[in-house]
């Protein structure tokens, strides 16, 4: 999840300053990642993964989540970075700030509650991903924790407070994130809501 986070907010920050139609194209090609559903595209991933040897490692299965993760992630940041005043980076520059200096101290700590937000929602989708450990993992030294709870249930019988015991312990990280995080993730998701 940190690895997307960056990722995403250095792609959001170059849509944000790059001027005219280069800055829409790559907006463009991001969006057109939300486009393609997951399940349309599984088999040729499970098949270039398992030709680059990295189908059922936890290298691969990372690498997997940042892909699909990544366009949700440029979207959301991209929106809020475009709603900073230009005037904020021409100032940085006049201070003599380059363009990492003024993504460092411009465009990450002004947008932190929509980085809140975004984070809390990568860390979900994450957490709760069964469909691509259960597709590239099959050593169960390497299963996800969602992946692991499939093993309460079986066929013909299902260990219901095993299982309950399980989504209970698989869930408490999300609710310590969110009650950590819950007054940024609300902030991130009003930003732009009310016009200053």
């Amino acid at each position: 999840m940190p690895s997307t986070l960056v990722l995403a907010s250095l792609v959001a920050y170059a849509i944000a300053r790059l001027p005219g139609w280069p800055g829409r194209v790559l907006f463009a090609v991001f969006a057109a990642g939300l486009a393609v559903p997951a399940q349309a595209v599984m088999i040729p991933q499970y098949l270039q993964f398992d030709r680059l040897g990295l189908r059922d490692s936890l290298t691969g299965l990372m690498l997997i989540n940042v892909v699909v993760t990544l366009p949700v992630a440029v979207f959301i940041l991209a929106g809020f970075l475009r709603t900073l005043p230009t005037e904020l980076y021409e100032a940085a520059e006049l201070d003599g700030a380059g363009p990492w200096t003024a993504f460092r101290r411009v465009a990450v700590p002004l947008p932190a509650p929509s980085l809140a937000a975004t984070a809390i929602y990568l860390f979900v989708m994450h957490w709760n991903d069964l469909l691509y450990p259960l597709l590239f993992i099959d050593d169960p030294a390497k299963r996800t924790l969602p992946l692991a709870l499939l093993d309460f249930t079986g066929e013909y019988l299902t260990d219901y407070p095993l299982l309950f015991t399980g989504v209970v312990v698989a869930s408490t990280p999300m609710v310590i994130a969110y009650a950590l995080l819950q007054r940024h993730f609300i902030a991130g998701i009003t930003a732009g809501a009310v016009k200053g």
